[in-house]
């Protein structure tokens, strides 16, 4: 019982974290700890496929990007679209 109740309690922390609160995170920068905490539908292992294709390809250039990474398909893509961000050079493509 002592278990399950420390369980509830860090998933209760864990959908209360600043992360849910913030802006957008920046998928150039954030660490694999912040994006699964960010995005909807992604765990820690998926997390850590992001940070891998972004040292292995270079920052993103847009959101829309993400759908490289294996594993990430459109649903999850849409269902986090207004929480992403790609820093200054999405930011200088709105009008």
């Amino acid at each position: 019982m002592k278990s399950l109740c420390t369980v509830l309690f860090i998933l209760l922390l864990s959908v209360l974290s600043p992360a849910a609160f913030a802006g957008p995170v920046d998928l150039n920068h954030a660490d694999a700890p912040a994006l699964a905490a960010a995005i909807d539908g992604v765990g820690p292992r998926l997390a850590e496929a992001i940070v891998a294709y972004r040292k292995a390809h270079g920052p993103f250039t847009s959101v829309d990007q993400l759908l490289a990474v294996k594993g990430i398909g459109p649903r999850v893509l849409e269902r986090n679209r207004e929480r992403l961000s790609v820093g200054r050079q999405e930011a200088s493509k709105r009008p």
